[in-house]
C-alpha cells in the first residue's frame, strides 16, 4: 500500500520528474510512490531520480522479459532490446537433449541467464562477470546457479568445457569515442567496463567469440548481442573462430544478435 494517498502529492512528483526530463513521468511517479516504505524514503528516491540516477537503481529492480530482477547501484541495467536475443536462446536451448547447459558470459545482473532459464523446462545455469558488484547482484538473481567472478572464461571450471549448449553474451560494444554520446544515466551511473568496447567497440566481443568454441558442446550455440553497424565484423569474428555464423535482427526492438554454431 502506498505511503501517500494524496493525488496532489503524486502530481507534484510527476511535475518534478517531468521537469527533470523523465519522458514517462506518470509511470515513474506511480512506481516510486508504490515502492517507498516511508514518506522520507519517497522524498529521497524522488531526489535521486531527479538527479539523473536510473529508475532501476532507485527502485532496486528492473523488469526484464517478464521477470523482476534485482539491480544494485553502479551495475549495468538490462536493456529491453536484449529480449530479442533471449527469445532465440530459449528456442535453441529447447533443442538440447535433457537439461540445457547455459552460460551467461559478461552476465551483469544475471538477468539474461535468469530469463533463458525461465523459458526452459530444465537448465543447468552458469554465469560469469569481472565486476564484483555485478557478481553479487547476479548471485541474488540466480539462486541455484553457478556464478563466477573473473575475466571471461578464466574462472570457469574445466569440467564445463565442451558441455555448453547455449552461450549468451552481451559484452560492452560501444566504441570508446561514442561513450560520451550515451545518455547521462548510463555514462554517470553504470560501470565503464560494461559500456566501453574499445576503439571499434569489439575488443571484448572478439575475446568472447575466440574463447567460445572450447566451451561449446558439438552443435552448441553462441549468441552475441551487437549493433547493426558492427554485425558484419562480429559475424566475421564468429566465422574466424570456426563457428557457423548468421546475423539476426529485430526492427521492432532495434536489436541485432549474431548466432554462431559449433559444427556437430
Amino acid at each position: 500500500m502506498s505511503v501517500f494517498s494524496s493525488s496532489t502529492t503524486t502530481a507534484e512528483i510527476v511535475l518534478r520528474l517531468r521537469a527533470a526530463g523523465c519522458v514517462f513521468a506518470e509511470d515513474e511517479a506511480a512506481l516510486l510512490v508504490s515502492a517507498a516504505p516511508t514518506p522520507e524514503a519517497l522524498t529521497a528516491m524522488v531526489a535521486r531520480r531527479v538527479d539523473g540516477e536510473p529508475l532501476e537503481h532507485v527502485l532496486g529492480w528492473a523488469e526484464f522479459c517478464g521477470l523482476r530482477v534485482a539491480v544494485a547501484p553502479g551495475v549495468f541495467v538490462p536493456r529491453p532490446r536484449t529480449a530479442f536475443l533471449i527469445e532465440q536462446a530459449v528456442e535453441l536451448g529447447r533443442m538440447a537433449a535433457g537439461a540445457a547447459v547455459v552460460l551467461d558470459m559478461c552476465c551483469g545482473t544475471g538477468a539474461m541467464g535468469a530469463a533463458v532459464a525461465a523459458g526452459l523446462d530444465r537448465a543447468e545455469l552458469h554465469a560469469a562477470d569481472l565486476d564484483p558488484a555485478a557478481v553479487a547482484c547476479a548471485r541474488r538473481n540466480l539462486p541455484g546457479a553457478y556464478v563466477y567472478q573473473g575475466d571471461l572464461y578464466d574462472p570457469l571450471p574445466v569440467t564445463l568445457r565442451g558441455r555448453v549448449h547455449v552461450l549468451i553474451a552481451s559484452p560492452p560494444y560501444v566504441p570508446t569515442e561514442s561513450v560520451g554520446l550515451l545518455p547521462s544515466e548510463a555514462r554517470l551511473h553504470e560501470p565503464l567496463m560494461a559500456l566501453d568496447g574499445g576503439p571499434d567497440g569489439l575488443d571484448v566481443v572478439r575475446r568472447v567469440i575466440a574463447g567460445a568454441p572450447g566451451w561449446l558442446a558439438p552443435g552448441g550455440h553462441l549468441l552475441v548481442e551487437t549493433s547493426e553497424r558492427q554485425a558484419e565484423a562480429t559475424a566475421g569474428a564468429v566465422t574466424a573462430a570456426g563457428l557457423d555464423a548468421r546475423v539476426t535482427t529485430s526492427d521492432e526492438l532495434d536489436a541485432t544478435a549474431i548466432i554462431g554454431t559449433r559444427p556437430s
